[in-house]
């Protein structure tokens, strides 16, 4: 039996209506693949507070989760991810690449010129159709 992974990720749109994407490091599972910034819920969590915990870590920057844009189930080869992308807005300071290689804010009509992590597909697709 897989083990099943809940995970959050942040679509975060900056004044110009570009949308940050950042890129996973060689170090991480899924190398080099683009994906929105995020992590794991933990036991007992909300989606927003794990998700608003995550970009705080990860990208040293305060966020304010606002809607579930996106959810979705995606089996990869080793474990199954149900990855819930939540619009936020940026509160302070400039997000920062401490774990991932490269960060990039790109407009919707862009988005599809990355190669994504396969589960941030659905999102991506959705972004670009709106």
């Amino acid at each position: 039996m897989k083990k099943k992974v809940k995970v959050v990720a942040a679509i975060i749109e900056n004044e110009n209506e570009e949308i940050l994407c950042a890129l996973r490091s060689p170090q991480m599972a899924l190398p080099n693949l683009w994906e929105f910034p995020g992590g794991k819920v933990e036991a007992g969590e909300s989606l927003q507070t794990a998700i608003e915990r995550e970009i705080q870590e990860e990208l040293k920057c305060e966020i304010k989760a606002l809607d579930v844009f996106n959810d979705n189930t995606h089996e990869y080869e080793t474990f199954i991810i149900n990855l819930i992308c939540i619009k936020c807005k940026l509160v302070r300071n400039t997000p920062i690449a401490t774990e991932h290689s490269k960060l990039l804010w790109l407009k919707r009509e862009n988005l599809d010129s990355l190669k994504w992590a396969p589960a941030d597909i659905p999102a991506v697709e959705q972004l670009s159709n709106i």
